[in-house]
């Protein structure tokens, strides 16, 4: 199949001056003839040049889509119900929620003390904080103990470096600490008057200092735990029963959690279980117990129970609920007489309710299939109920409150879709596909029950694959401008995520990381030769690792997708995993592997998106960046473009739009957001089109 083309021939794509550059691999030679565009200040005159140069040629070319992007955003934002609620939820004394103003990109977060009848209390109006800054994005907001102060982080940039700020509620009077390039999570002492918080290394980025800053002017933050080996993750909560601060540390294949009473976290805080390679788990306290999810012996995990100051002798476990081989226990919440876990069983995940003395358990399943059930949970221990989401592609997150004591399930709200929408009118299927090793990948299809699985659709098809994270069945409303246009949305759920559980996710990781992008093609083939997608109308999108995952079937497989959608894409893998002065490099080596090894190296060597190009037809592709992005930086795709230009035979377009404005997320605010949604749309529809 060769793709139309939608350039016209008066518009050229930039082409940035190649300035060959030698870069360090243990491999072997590379020489990277766009490494110039790598600007860290993100103040290099050249390379904003470059970027804009190459924002204003998608612009031009794809003149013709402006009235469709126009039309879907409209279409988008109609469905929205802009001056929507959620769900209220008790915690110490008050119900707190947030809502929506209509026009309002934000929200506003409230309380009420008491009951819902009391009078409303404005905790933080993000609207108002977010004026004047192209970008906003709240992190953690967490009440003091006592309810008197407001603590929240706030990311200005898109770079995720947020910044300490703190509120006496009595009066609205607003303090910013001398805190910034912070994490967002946050932990209040029990005092009400010390917070605890996460510095980033300023190179890095990488949260390696836990701190203890007092909320009284002047202030100086104390050092509390410094963590030496860049290989993990680190995070600081407040226990939901208040007792304890928990400081998390995560690599790939190793975890270990620290905990100081609420009272005195000067005191230092002692690991749970110290870290043994290998040994991931996490933990919730219950009575005089901690309970823990736990890998030793059990790939999958299993439940545990032990005092928590002698949780490290593991004569002292005591086995709540046992490893299976068919469910992935992948979350957990304690409550007073119950617990609730989260269990993904073939790929679809559901809630389980079992009394802590056995005599009761109840398995809380989808009412349609695939479907997912998410354990929200609530902030106290004592609640009578647990509050859960479930979500299907066909029908809007509904949320329950389900009723400990008599079984029973109560609505609480389904999230509104303005307009005409009736869930009735769509259908999904949850199929399996052998691929060519023999293991079977569970595939989710969405359309309209008056649009055929008989070929003469086109199909959007979606993947990610890595990290262990799933991409479970969930609505979108946005989606319907595709489906009300007679398309299918299919998602292939690859190795690399857990969806079958542990060994899934091992099988698309370090060496067997190719797993992931044989899936997807082997997808791909199967939903055309059982005619489900017509051969020349199969569209790909996927974004981060997913958009590594374009990448490479770029490369491999370029002539059975009509068009390509990679955003924010990880393309230049094994240039970054060189480098470990990139943010997320260190914490990654057993995602990817370790380039300084030989046999990793060889590893992504062979499939690196930007190492493999080659000279070739390509398809339209359009591929998206953030400037500000701290998770993929943006000359990654940056690269990427010019050097597929550089090589592809045909005349197919390749476009590169960048955020300059915002990081690996896009825009914020929910209206700003819909415009990059219908401009992707817009791209995917004018190419299933013939371009234009």
């Amino acid at each position: 199949m060769t793709p139309p083309t939608s350039q016209p021939p008066s518009l050229q794509p930039p082409r940035p001056e190649q300035r060959p550059r030698e870069v360090a691999a243990p491999g072997g030679r590379r020489v990277d003839p766009y490494y110039w565009l790598r600007d860290d200040s993100r103040e290099d005159a050249q390379v904003i040049a470059h970027l804009e140069a190459e924002n204003r040629y998608f612009e031009q070319t794809t003149a013709a889509q402006q009235p469709l992007r126009e039309q879907l955003f409209a279409e988008m934002k109609a469905r929205i119900k802009e001056d929507d609620a959620g769900p209220p939820e008790f915690d110490n004394g008050y119900w707190y929620y947030s809502r929506y103003e209509a026009g309002r990109d934000y929200a506003v977060h409230c309380r009420r003390q008491g009951t819902m009848d009391a009078p409303e209390e404005i905790l933080l109006d993000a609207n108002l904080e977010a004026e004047g800054n192209a970008y906003y994005r709240l992190g953690a907001m967490e009440v003091s103990p006592d309810n008197r102060w407001l603590a929240w982080t706030e990311d200005c940039v898109g770079r995720r470096q947020y910044r300490l700020r703190i509120r006496e509620l009595a009066t609205g009077a607003t303090t910013a600490p001398r805190v910034d390039n912070i994490q967002p999570d946050l932990a209040w002492a029990s005092d009400s008057r010390r917070l605890l918080f996460v510095q980033q290394d300023e190179t890095t980025l990488l949260g390696n200092r836990v701190l203890l800053l007092s909320r009284e002017a002047g202030a100086e933050p104390e050092l509390i735990y410094e963590e030496k080996d860049d290989a993990f993750f680190m995070g600081v909560h407040r226990a939901r029963s208040g007792r304890y601060v928990f400081i998390t540390l995560q690599a790939t294949e190793t975890s270990e959690w620290r905990f100081a009473p609420a009272d005195a976290p000067e005191a230092g805080f002692a690991p749970v279980i110290p870290r043994t390679s290998g040994h991931e788990y996490d933990v919730e306290d219950h009575g005089t117990d901690v309970v823990i999810r736990s890998n030793e012996n059990a790939p999958n995990f299993r439940l545990l129970r032990a005092p928590p100051n002698e949780a490290a002798e593991r004569t002292r476990w005591q086995e709540i609920v046992p490893h299976r081989e068919d469910a992935l226990v992948e979350g957990f919440e304690c409550y007073d007489e119950w617990l609730a876990i989260e269990e993904r069983v073939d790929g679809l995940l559901r809630m389980r309710l079992r009394r802590w003395d056995g005599s009761d358990e109840r398995l809380i399943a989808g009412d349609d299939t695939p479907s997912a059930i998410h354990l929200i949970g609530t902030p106290e221990p004592s609640s009578p109920t647990v509050r859960y989401a479930q979500s299907t592609l066909t029908t809007p997150e509904t949320i329950y409150d389900h009723e400990l004591a008599s079984g029973s399930r109560t609505l609480v709200k389904q999230q509104p879709v303005v307009g005409d929408f009736d869930a009735a009118d769509y259908a999904s299927e949850y199929r399996w596909i052998t691929v060519r090793d023999g293991a079977r990948v569970p595939v989710s299809l969405l359309h309209r029950r008056d649009t055929p699985l008989d070929g003469s659709a086109p199909i959007l098809l979606t993947g990610y694959g890595a990290y262990g994270i799933c991409l479970d069945p969930g609505f979108s409303s946005h989606r319907l401008s595709l489906l009300d246009r007679g398309w299918v949305i299919g998602i292939a759920h690859v190795r690399g995520g857990e969806d079958l559980g542990r060994a899934w996710y091992d099988a698309g990781r370090l060496a067997q990381k190719p797993n992931t992008f044989r899936d997807f093609m082997d997808v791909s083939d199967t939903l055309v030769t059982e005619g489900v997608c017509a051969p020349d109308q199969l569209h790909a999108t996927g974004g981060s690792a997913g958009g590594l995952l374009m990448g490479v079937i770029a490369n491999e497989y370029p002539g059975r997708y009509r068009s390509i959608s990679a955003h924010v894409p990880f393309v230049d893998i094994l240039t970054t995993m060189l480098d470990p002065s990139i943010p997320l490099t260190t914490n990654e080596y057993d995602e990817w592997g370790n380039p300084e090894r030989p046999e990793d190296y060889a590893t992504i060597a062979a499939y690196s998106p930007y190492d493999n190009i080659r000279a070739q037809a390509y398809p339209p592709m359009l591929v998206s960046s953030g400037l500000w992005d701290s998770q993929v930086q943006y000359w990654e795709p940056t690269k990427w473009v010019a050097k597929l230009r550089d090589h592809q035979t045909d005349e197919a377009p390749i476009f590169l739009a960048t955020e300059m404005e915002a990081g690996h997320g896009g825009r914020s605010g929910r209206f700003q957001r819909l415009h990059e949604q219908a401009r992707d749309y817009a791209f995917v529809l004018a190419e299933a089109n013939g371009g234009g």
